[in-house]
This record gives C-alpha cells, sequence and structure tokens, in this order.
C-alpha cells in the first residue's frame, strides 16, 4: 500500500521540496502497514527536515529490495529509494549513512529457566528465526548444526506463535518486533474463541547480537546526501534518540533494558 505522511517542515529546510516514494518492508512496530512506526518516523522526519514529501509503500518484507531492484531495470513502479537495506547487501544506487539499529537477540519463556547468554547456550535445542537470519546474525550459520531444531519463517508472527505454544525453545529476531507480535496475539486472544495457548506467558529477552546497522539506499545521489546531512542534524539535536526511546519504552515489559543497551 501507499502512504501520504504528512510531517511538519523543519527550520532550514531546502525550498524547493520533491515527493519521495519510499518501498519499505512491513515490521511493525518499525512500518507497520498504515506506514507509522519508529522507523517510519526517522524517515518520514529526516526527508521532512529537508523540505522533502514522504510517500512509504510498504510491502512484505523481501520484497522491497527485489521491487527496488525492478523498478531500476525498468520492470517494476518507479520509487526514489529503499529502506532496510543491510550492510553488505548490493542494491543499484546511492547508499546513506546508517540511520537505524535493530537490536536482535534470543527470546524464551521464563519458564523454560533457559539462560541464553550466547548461541552456546542454544546447543541441542529448538530454534527459530526470520528468513535469511544465518546472512544478518553474526555467527548462525556455523551454530546451527549444534541445535536440536532451526527454523527460519518470514512471518514472524508465527515465531511467537511457535514458543507460546512450547514448539520451540527460543525465538532469534529483534526484541521489538518480537514484542509487537506478542501484543497482536494478546489482543487476538481477547476474541471469541480465544487461542490453544497463553500469549501472556512473561518472557525474556537478551542481546546476544550486536546491533545490526540499516541504510537507505537512493536513486539520486543529490537526495541520498539530502538525506545524511539532515539525518546528522537531527541526530545532533536529539530527536532520533527520542524517537528510539519513545518506541523502546512502550515494549519495555518485553525487552527490559536490554535494547540497544550500550546506548
Amino acid at each position: 500500500m501507499t502512504t501520504l505522511l504528512a510531517v511538519p517542515i523543519l527550520t532550514g529546510a531546502p525550498a524547493a521540496a520533491r515527493p519521495v516514494t519510499v518501498l519499505a518492508p512491513e515490521l511493525p512496530p518499525m512500518m507497520s502497514a498504515d506506514g507509522t512506526g519508529r522507523e517510519a518516523s526517522i524517515i518520514t522526519e529526516t526527508l521532512a527536515a529537508c523540505g522533502h514529501e514522504t510517500h512509504l509503500k510498504v510491502v512484505p518484507f523481501g520484497r522491497h529490495w527485489n521491487d527496488f531492484r525492478d523498478s531500476a531495470q525498468g520492470t517494476g513502479q518507479g520509487v526514489d529509494a529503499v529502506s532496510t537495506v543491510p550492510e553488505g547487501m548490493a542494491l543499484p544506487g546511492s547508499r546513506s549513512a546508517p540511520y537505524i539499529l535493530y537490536q536482535n537477540g534470543a527470546s524464551v519463556l521464563q519458564s523454560s529457566g533457559l539462560k541464553v547468554q550466547s548461541l552456546a547456550d542454544l546447543a541441542g535445542k529448538r530454534v527459530i528465526t526470520f528468513a535469511g537470519a544465518p546472512d544478518v546474525l553474526p555467527g548462525l550459520r556455523a551454530a546451527i548444526p549444534s541445535f536440536g531444531d532451526f527454523r527460519e519463517r518470514a512471518d514472524q508472527m508465527v515465531h511467537s506463535n511457535l514458543l507460546f505454544a512450547g514448539r520451540v525453545d527460543a525465538v532469534l529476531a529483534d526484541g521489538l518486533i518480537f514484542a509487537e507480535y506478542n501484543r497482536q496475539l494478546q489482543e487476538k486472544a481477547k476474541s471469541a474463541g480465544g487461542l490453544p495457548f497463553d500469549p501472556a506467558q512473561p518472557v525474556e529477552f537478551t542481546a546476544i547480537f550486536p546491533p545490526t546497522a540499516y541504510s537507505m539506499v537512493f536513486r539520486d545521489e543529490s537526495l541520498r546526501a539530502d538525506f545524511d546531512r539532515c539525518f546528522a542534524e537531527l541526530k545532533a539535536k536529539g530527536r532520533v534518540d527520542a524517537i528510539d526511546r519513545d518506541w523502546v519504552a512502550r515494549y519495555a515489559a518485553t525487552v527490559g533494558d536490554r535494547y540497544l543497551p550500550q546506548r
């Protein structure tokens, strides 16, 4: 879907504003289908600070990169940028400085008594993670043979379902994304029929991986330069950190002070 976000233009924005269409993956609470979220706020406020109006085109995770490549080849709808690009991924265009950090870690049920400080603590355990995680999470690929079972699933709602149902022992994923799907399951459990498991079971998240940095990739080098400049300005003013603190606080019941703990 395409979402138009109206964000106030900050003082000092360039006079010549332009609409900027950004492909983004649906990863609540980073980027929800309606174009809101932690990452959405950072992107839209940064571009607004440069006088640009953001149009977010939110698609399933993974498809955002493919659609961006297709548009570069003239086989897809034209877009100006793509978000959430990991280090080392080659895409046509100009890469921005990192603008957001995800904090991946291990989440387990507190009732399991499992304490996870490293991947070694998951030896013999049933582990689930997001599609492509072995290419993103340091040490994961080498550790896979030590697990009792290992699965990758693009739909991260499945992760929480399987953990609460006792069918996996640990979820390897970003702490806020995991917490948001737990929240959605708790809402679903209140509806008629409920769920065959209790999604309110206490969980414990541990940040066992270093933060993962993501960049934007722009078609236009001058637009990339605008983004980097205005992001640096917002960062210096403390606005980016304020956005991060606000969103992390919403999920404190799950992540505590363990999300981006060095910040």
